[in-house]
């Protein structure tokens, strides 16, 4: 992948993980349901231990934490998003539209 095409790829998470911390905050509920899908990755090995384990340790923090950690542009949690217990929390319409939104933005075109 070219950097262009990497950053606009990161650009893009950022942007859907944002849009995750705002319903999380909304629905806490959701906090649970990733809890579960770590839990689920722990059993059956589907993900990397160590990324479940980093999951696991951020979603044992209350919601606000757990938001900064979907918002934030760092390293650690970009590393994170590559594999996300939030998944399917975002529908496909809206998802899409992030997407084009993000492919639009300057330096992205």
């Amino acid at each position: 992948m070219t950097d262009g095409r990497h950053a606009l790829a990161e650009e893009r998470s950022l942007a859907l993980h944002k849009l995750v911390a705002e319903r999380l905050r909304a629905d806490p509920g959701l906090l649970d349901r990733a809890r579960d899908r770590v839990r689920s990755w722990l059993r059956d090995g589907s993900v990397a231990r160590p990324l479940a384990e980093e999951w696991e340790e951020v979603l044992s923090h209350p919601v606000e934490a757990v938001a900064a950690v979907l918002s934030d542009a760092g390293q650690r949690a970009r590393a994170l998003r590559q594999t996300s217990p939030f998944a399917g929390v975002i529908d496909p319409r809206t998802r899409w539209a992030v997407w084009r939104s993000a492919a639009q933005r300057p330096g992205f075109q």
